[in-house]
């Protein structure tokens, strides 16, 4: 499902994602979409991949994909971000992506996680200015 499908902007779309799920999935997805707003007012949020909510800024920044046991929130450059809280659980084998896998009633460490999408927009924002700069 895309935007041209729906005729739905990719906020809709995740709004819908997010009740579609009716459980603790969609609850935590609502809950990490409202960290990565209050860490990134001006983020773009689209949707990819037939029903992936992505967020950008200067850069994809990361998904919010559902899984039966998990939320995961893979940071596209995640590998050459420092993480000194040790968020990332998951895709570490990866030269490029990193991962957090959330489940079901873990605590959320909102500013560690906050600063994490903050070091990924600066990170893509030092790329774009690299790349403009050739």
């Amino acid at each position: 499902m895309t935007t041209a499908d729906t005729g739905k902007s990719p906020p809709e779309l995740i709004d819908a994602r997010i009740a579609e799920l009716g459980d603790w999935r969609g609850e935590l997805l609502s809950r990490l979409r409202d960290i990565i707003k209050q860490a990134l007012p001006d983020v773009i949020e689209e949707w990819k991949w037939r029903g992936v909510p992505v967020w950008y800024q200067d850069g994809m920044l990361c998904t919010g994909e559902t899984y039966k046991k998990a939320v995961k929130m893979t940071f596209a450059k995640g590998a050459s971000l420092e993480d000194p809280s040790g968020l990332f659980n998951a895709s570490l084998e990866g030269n490029t992506r990193r991962a957090i896998d959330f489940h079901e009633g873990e605590a959320i460490d909102e500013d560690a996680l906050k600063a994490l999408l903050r070091a990924a927009a600066r990170l893509n924002a030092s790329t774009q200015k690299r790349e403009r700069t050739r």
